[in-house]
């Protein structure tokens, strides 16, 4: 699967992860905390695109 992913820098990812953390202390589920933010991020990012490539692994591999 390929998507355009915001390019972040070291400080927008660690408020992320504050952002994550706070919901999440809220009692909201890490998973809807993460889609949360995420969505946040990119509805007000303004800057560049990086592409990124998304393989699943197989579970038989080890």
């Amino acid at each position: 699967m390929f998507t355009g992913l915001p390019a972040l820098s070291h400080e927008q990812q660690q408020q992320a992860v504050e952002r994550i953390q706070e919901l999440m202390a809220g009692g909201m589920s890490s998973g809807q905390a993460i889609a949360q933010v995420a969505q946040e991020i990119r509805q007000n990012h303004q800057g560049e695109q990086i592409r990124a490539r998304f393989e699943e692994e197989d579970e038989d591999e080890v």
